[in-house]
């Protein structure tokens, strides 16, 4: 019953580990993209992203334009970095559309 029940516990919590998403939230500034162009910069967060080292400027990425939408996520790529380095640099990925 014993084993059983560690075994269930197991893989529930491997289960856990394996579902989880990254991340992924959007901006719109003004009346949001008017175009297509794209800019795109990683952010460097260390200690599982607690503490920021980098992190790019929207503001200066959309080149003054007035109307463009800002959507930063976490990329397969940056889970990669991120597992590789067991957490202990975490990057993001921000894009910002006009």
């Amino acid at each position: 019953m014993i084993k059983k029940t560690t075994k269930m516990l197991a893989v529930v919590f491997a289960s856990a580990l394996l579902l989880t998403s990254c991340y992924s939230y959007t901006s719109t500034v003004g009346e949001g993209a008017q175009g297509n162009k794209e800019v795109t910069k990683w952010n460097h967060y260390v200690v599982y992203g607690l503490a920021p080292v980098g992190v790019s400027d929207s503001k200066e990425m959309a080149g003054g334009a007035e109307n463009y939408t800002v959507h930063t996520r976490q990329t397969f790529v940056n889970g990669l970095v991120s597992s590789l380095t067991f957490g202990m640099y975490t990057p993001t990925t921000t894009t910002v559309t006009k």
